[in-house]
This record gives C-alpha cells, structure tokens and sequence, in this order.
C-alpha cells in the first residue's frame, strides 16, 4: 500500500512536509488528502459525485431518496408539536442535491413543514455556498449557513433536526495494527520513491481505549480504521439540538461486526472515476478515501450526550418503511412512457437491493432528544401503517 511514487502537487506538499517536519498518523495524511485548501479532494474544483464523477451516493440515484427523506422530516415535525420555527440541518451538503430534493418535497406535500422551516447548510469549503444559493434558489427564503468549526463550537441552537448522508465515511481514521508485540499506529514517512509506511507506538491513549469500549479483540497482522471525530461530532450535534432528531445515512457496522477478523486489512476503500482500489498514496488529493464507520461509536457517543437511539437499520427497510412503494407507483403513473417508467424502477432498485445496490450496504440512525419513544415512520412494516 505505501512506496507509491508522488504524482501530484499535494502529493509533493505532504512529503516536502513529512520531511521537514518528521512522520505523521495516517489521520493527518488522510485530513490533507481529502481537506487541505484547494488541493484536497473535497477542497478542490471539480465534479466529484455522480456519472462524471468518482462515486454515486443514494441522492445522485434518484430525486426519492430526498423526498421520502422529507416525509420522516415531516414525521419529526409533528412529533415535536409542529412548532413555528423549524431547523433541517444538513452537514456536508456538498452540490445541494439533497436540500434540493427535500426542500421540494416539503414546498409540495407538507405545507405546514414548509412555511416553519429553515434549511441550514453545514459545509466546510465556502466555495460551495454559491453553488447551493444558485440551485436552491427558489426556496432562498427558507436558507442559512453555518461552518462546521461554529457546530463544534456550540454556536447553534435549535428545534427540528441534523441530517447527514455520508459525512462519517470521510472523516479522517487513524489506523492500527495488532503486532506480536502489540498494538502499533500505521504512520507516515517518505523516503526517495514517495510514501511509506511506519508502524510505531499510538499517538494517543484513545485508540486502545476506544478498543477496549467496544470489546474489540485484533488477530495479529490485522489492522482496523479508528474514527474518534465521529463519536465528538455526535456530542456537538446533540448540544445544538434544544429538541429533535439526528438522522444519519452512511454505510457501515455495528463494532463486533465492523471489526470482525474476516476484515483483515480494514474497510479503507478509494474511489477514483467509478474504479476502486485499496491504495490511499496514488492520485493523492484526486481521489476519494472513505472507511465504513461504527455505528456502535455513534450510538453511544449519542447516548453519552443525551440522545436516545430511536431507530437503527438498513437503507432498504427505512426506504420502505417511508413509503417507496407508494413514492413509486406515484412515479410510474407520471412518466410519459415505458422508458421513463423503467428508468424509475431500476433507479429504486439501486436504492434497495444488496450486492451491487445500496439497500443494505448503507445503514440509518435515527436518534432523539427530549421526545419520548416516537413512531417514526420508518418503523411501519413496508409502508403498511404504524
């Protein structure tokens, strides 16, 4: 995985930084690679989702997904007293997309949703907010902004609820491995060719412990992503939120599944133009690097901070539970002709199925603050009522 040769400007920035400045966690390598200012994969210009892009999320399948979204949002609204002041935060809303999709299907179907809400977008590369005003714009009224850096800080407050779709999977990781001699951290060095590897002793104390929480026992040789921006990002979701939810869309496992020995060399996966590969030293700052997350971190760094886990399941049983059947039957009566109708239901069929959809590769989290055991309508058995 290391020793890969430097074939980019950021490439050539971290070593010269390396360098100078002596080894790295694999945390620091993966936070330059994918946010350092304009030459991060995610701080860069260009297209990074959908056809011409490198990956597809649920979203860029079909308008749907944001739409039957909004129907639990709605659910959330009603569960909190359909108050007059309403919050939808979205972190890392990228494109706009979903705010798009969601902010439609609230504007037609929920009129009352609509008229309290305010759609705050939590990005961290400011270039975007343009890009989102302009493709959002007929909903302008119902907008606002804040960064990240202001979420952590406890400068927000509200009623309504924080979404995420794929936020966790592109936090920076440390990475461990279990040697004969114990628990070593994967550092990064550079030599003459480029990038590589170090094993060395933890940076921090929270990596062991982070695995004795969650009982996780590494076979020798084995190595395992460790998140610990996730569980602090939980904390500072449930301090902006007075009252509501946290939903949350990404793909991952519960810990004892997610660190099974089966998963030898990790989850880390990069994307670059639709092809994957295991190698995060290539294309460094034009591909994608993501890891599936533990979902056991987030429900109890939730809990910790007083939010409850309401619901927590695969894609596809959330979809159905919101309504997709209905979503879809509604879609094949609007389509102009068997082509549009087709090109609906294999679109639905991506959102749903496993091996080679997305039903069950991606997982929902839905937790509460200061609402007592909601129904939720995900909880419906496909679609059929509470």
């Amino acid at each position: 995985m290391a020793d890969a040769a430097a074939t980019t400007k950021l490439a050539e920035l971290i070593l010269k930084r390396i360098r100078t400045r002596g080894d790295i966690t694999f945390a620091s390598f993966m936070e330059s690679a994918l946010y350092e200012p304009d030459l991060g994969y995610y701080t860069s210009p260009g297209r990074k989702v959908g056809a011409e892009g490198d990956f597809y999320t649920s979203m860029n399948v079909h308008s749907a997904f944001g739409r039957l979204i909004a129907r639990e949002i709605g659910r959330f609204f009603e569960l909190l007293g359909s108050p007059a002041s309403f919050t939808v935060a979205e972190a890392g809303a990228g494109g706009g997309q979903l705010a798009q999709d969601i902010l439609d299907a609230a504007a037609e179907e929920n009129p009352a949703l609509y008229a309290a809400l305010t759609y705050r977008l939590i990005e961290k590369e400011p270039s975007l907010k343009e890009a989102q005003a302009a493709r959002l714009e007929r909903h302008a009224e119902h907008l606002a902004w804040s960064t990240p850096e202001e979420l952590a800080k406890g400068e927000l407050s509200f009623t309504g609820c924080i979404i995420s779709n794929e936020l966790f999977d592109a936090m920076p990781v440390h990475l461990v491995e279990m040697t004969e001699s114990g628990l070593k951290e994967v550092f990064v060095s550079a030599d003459g060719d480029g990038f590589r590897e170090k094993l060395l002793a933890p940076s921090t104390s929270e990596l062991e412990n982070y695995l004795r929480r969650f009982e996780v026992r590494l076979m020798p040789g084995q190595r395992a992503e460790i998140n610990l921006a996730a569980p602090a990002w939980i904390a500072s979701a449930a301090k902006a939120l007075e009252r509501g939810f946290v939903l949350t869309v990404d793909y991952g496992y519960l810990a004892e599944e997610l660190y099974t020995p089966q998963r030898r060399n990790g989850t880390l996966l990069c994307y670059y133009k639709h092809s994957t590969n295991e190698d995060p030293y290539r294309q460094v700052g034009e591909q994608d690097i993501t890891t599936h997350i533990n979902f056991s971190a987030l429900i109890e760094a939730g809990n910790e901070a007083g939010l409850a886990s309401a619901w927590y399941g695969e894609q596809y049983r959330f979809l159905l539970g919101v309504g997709l059947m209905d979503e879809l039957m509604k879609l094949e009566a609007q389509a102009k002709d068997e082509q549009e109708s087709l090109k609906h239901r294999l679109a639905i069929k991506k959102l749903m199925l496993p091996e080679g959809g997305m039903g069950d590769t991606f997982k929902v989290l839905i937790q509460a603050k200061g609402v007592e055991k909601p129904q939720l309508l995900c909880m419906r058995k496909w679609g059929m009522g509470l």
